[in-house]
């Protein structure tokens, strides 16, 4: 019985599951989508916001573009970036919910805790 869990027997819905949290697996990119979720933005929006390179914010954007989350509009000269999936912040809050009940074991962890990143 499918209850609409991502962890079905499909292979395909555990890989796009997969693509779909290594998307937002860096932290650049989740904190452009947390910024998005606010208002849209410009790049130089964005890079004087979160402090980065106007390369680095345009190659996250172009992924997370690629991904379908992330889309833009153009107005002159200007493209402003939103988010094209508002329900990305419905999971990202039950991430939360997934750490709060966690507490430190996710941060703590071997592989993919804060020490594995150094």
């Amino acid at each position: 019985m499918n209850d609409g869990c991502v962890a079905e027997t499909s292979t395909e819905g555990i890989s796009q599951a997969a693509a779909l949290f290594h998307s937002l697996a860096d932290e650049t990119r989740l904190r452009i989508v947390v910024r998005l979720s606010t208002a849209e933005a410009r790049v130089v929006d964005l890079t004087g916001e979160l402090g980065l390179a106007q390369s680095t914010v345009s190659k996250h954007l172009a992924c997370l573009r690629d991904c379908g989350l992330v889309d833009y509009r153009i107005e002159g000269r200007q493209s402003f970036y939103s988010l094209a999936r508002p329900e990305l912040m419905d999971l990202l809050q039950a991430a939360e919910g997934m750490l709060a009940a966690t507490g430190s074991a996710i941060a703590l962890c071997p592989t993919y805790g804060a020490t594995a990143r150094q």
